[in-house]
């Protein structure tokens, strides 16, 4: 029998750079809509929205998502996942953070397959590369390097390598430097260890809570994409989409 996915975006009401952003109205539907239907439930046996916003729940209950109600004492949309995954089940559960629109499910389908075929891995990711400087100076855009093998070493909100001899021009063209999305695909033993282990003081550090896998010496498999998505960080941002959804 295959592994039973399940795929859960975490959403809050309480985001720093954009209040509220999940519910904001474009085209008379919550942002949240677009991002959830993007996906396509198709691509995993079971696609939920976690939320501790009775609010949340009811929008998302409208346009037919199903909900799963958790606490808002989580610090992280994996802790929230973790929550919520002891109601949903499954064997693969993905966290996929509302921040990324236009980001197919096929894509985030594609990489639980690869992970699935190493029975040796409990937590996997995606990158895609850096083509702009002023991605590479953002601290919003969260910069990852990885050994050959695709093994993570590190992220962080700084970029990642350090060019000790820059040449004139941009800088994003001198490495390949690499952007992290907010995707994290566990084995629900990894879910489960990962949600047990206390925050530490590099995620704390850099707000980035896939540091907490990598402070606790797990592997953390990062696969290559190309796919394009956009980050909404204001109501100003909101315009950007309107080439993805028509």
């Amino acid at each position: 029998m295959s592994p039973k996915v399940v795929a859960v975006i975490p959403a809050r009401l309480g985001s720093t750079r954009f209040p509220g952003k999940v519910l904001y109205r474009y085209r008379g539907m919550p942002l949240l809509y677009y991002f959830w239907r993007q996906l396509g439930a198709a691509s995993f046996d079971r696609l939920a929205i976690a939320t501790d916003s009775r609010e949340v729940a009811r929008e998302a209950e409208k346009f037919g998502a199903e909900v799963i109600l958790t606490s808002k004492r989580h610090r992280t949309g994996s802790d929230r996942v973790a929550e919520a995954a002891k109601e949903l089940g499954g064997d693969v559960i993905v966290n996929i953070q509302a921040d990324n629109f236009g980001l197919r499910g096929r894509v985030v389908a594609g990489a639980v397959r690869r992970m699935m075929a190493d029975p040796k891995l409990r937590f996997a990711t995606l990158a895609r590369t850096i083509t702009e400087d002023k991605q590479l100076f953002n601290p919003d855009v969260v910069k990852v390097i990885t050994a050959p093998d695709g093994r993570a070493l590190w992220f962080s909100r700084y970029p990642l390598p350090y060019l000790q001899k820059v040449r004139k021009g941009k800088r994003s063209s001198q490495f390949r430097f690499m952007e992290h999305l907010g995707v994290y695909i566990f084995r629900r033993s990894g879910l489960k260890a990962f949600a047990g282990w206390k925050r530490g003081d590099l995620e704390k550090a850099e707000s980035l809570e896939q540091l907490r896998i990598l402070e606790n010496g797990e592997r953390l498999q990062v696969y290559r994409t190309s796919a394009r998505t956009v980050s909404i960080d204001s109501p100003q941002d909101v315009k950007r989409i309107a080439r993805i959804y028509k």
